[in-house]
């Protein structure tokens, strides 16, 4: 499995190398306001997929953020729901069947 996924790896490397040999002419791009930029097209190509992978993981961010936020509330509150009391709160005889029920570690 290994050796399936370096040739797997060597094959897309080799790929994007002869598509970047075979595609060496010069291309102009023109922008606002009569601006260009003149550049070998895989340059414009790459340029324009990353720029693409940016604006795309950029719009993905806040959807990030509230699904790691609701995750560490419901793990807040599962924590909480299954946390014992502190001994304190409880009666003698409360504190000595919640240590019966508890493992004790260690000892």
């Amino acid at each position: 499995m290994k050796y399936l996924l370096w040739l797997l790896k060597a094959a897309i490397f080799f790929t994007l190398f002869a598509f970047a040999l075979n595609n060496q002419q010069s291309a102009t791009v023109h922008f606002f306001f009569g601006t260009q930029w003149t550049a070998p097209l895989v340059l414009v190509v790459l340029s324009a997929f990353a720029l693409g992978l940016i604006v795309g993981v950029l719009g993905m961010v806040p959807r990030w953020w509230h699904h790691r936020n609701a995750a560490r509330r419901r793990q807040a509150a599962a924590a909480a729901k299954a946390a014992p009391a502190p001994a304190a709160d409880l009666a003698p005889s409360d504190t000595e069947a919640a240590l019966a029920q508890s493992p004790l570690h260690g000892i």
